[in-house]
């Protein structure tokens, strides 16, 4: 499914797109999360700031838990911020672990260091796919 294709996590988007045209770039990560917990109260999008992940082993919950910046619409997408000039591979492991651990169904990786908001969307279905296709292909 394409973003397009997920209303909730399309609305998420337009709120982030709608901090960065009013902040622009250079801010530390925090003032974006302020800044993006109001757009969420204006636009009616139900949210946890800070929520809790929790990690599974074994069917076990382990006492390691993780933070997301955002849970969004009761936990079925992830929301973690970034203000850094690039985002590379430990960020986007960094939101699909945080997927996978969580149960959610989506993620956003949303980044406002840049002169335009950059972004990527995540689904767990298609992580779970991609996982099972590589298992397939190991002998």
């Amino acid at each position: 499914m394409a973003l397009k294709d997920n209303p909730q996590a399309y609305a998420i988007v337009g709120c982030a797109m709608r901090v960065h045209a009013q902040l622009g770039s250079g801010f530390l990560e925090a003032t974006y999360g302020d800044a993006l917990e109001i757009e969420f109260r204006k636009q009616g999008i139900p949210y946890e700031r800070e929520g809790e992940i929790r990690v599974y082993y074994d069917g076990q919950p382990l006492a390691t838990r993780y933070r997301a910046d955002f849970l969004c619409w009761d936990g079925s997408c992830i929301v973690e911020l970034k203000a850094v000039q690039a985002i590379g591979k430990p960020e986007q492991a960094q939101v699909m672990h945080y997927l996978l651990a969580s149960r959610a169904e989506s993620a956003l990786l949303i980044n406002f260091g840049t002169g335009s908001l950059l972004y990527d969307y995540y689904e767990r279905a298609a992580i779970l796919a991609r996982k099972a296709r590589r298992a397939e292909e190991i002998p």
